[in-house]
């Protein structure tokens, strides 16, 4: 397993990935193109991706993290966040659904703190969302 950073071809392996991952923020897998947008590959096969952006100095925001189904429980969603804290030292924040309970442990295993919560956030369900952060 490896982690590259992503590129046009990705984009359909990432869409299926989205798809198959109800967890995750559904948006249109072209923007990813204009942020650190990485991919965890298993082999010759696309299996997870992840994609943040700076906000500020010091500062960057983990925007979408899934990994396709078949390759869970493997590591590739702790690689991913651990290539992303490295691209972007200081803080790193992220919501997640507060029903996620699989994210939010991974996310406490990997020293992110929960800073708050945003109600109503996920427009498909209303569900809150965790506001988590992560300091190098």
């Amino acid at each position: 397993m490896c982690v590259r950073r992503a590129g046009e071809g990705d984009l359909a392996a990432v869409a299926r990935i989205q798809a198959a991952s109800a967890e995750a923020a559904q948006w249109d897998v072209r923007d990813y193109l204009s942020h650190d947008f990485v991919v965890a590959m298993w082999g010759e096969r696309v299996a997870g991706f992840a994609v943040a952006r700076r906000v500020a100095e010091g500062e960057s925001e983990l925007l979408n993290l899934a990994v396709d189904p078949a390759f869970r429980r493997r590591g590739l969603g702790r690689r991913l966040v651990a290539e992303l804290t490295e691209r972007h030292p200081g803080t790193l924040w992220l919501e997640v659904r507060e029903g996620n309970d699989a994210a939010r442990k991974l996310y406490k295993t990997l020293n992110f703190h929960e800073a708050g919560q945003r109600p109503g956030y996920y427009p498909d369900s209303q569900e809150s969302a965790i506001v988590m952060k992560f300091h190098s």
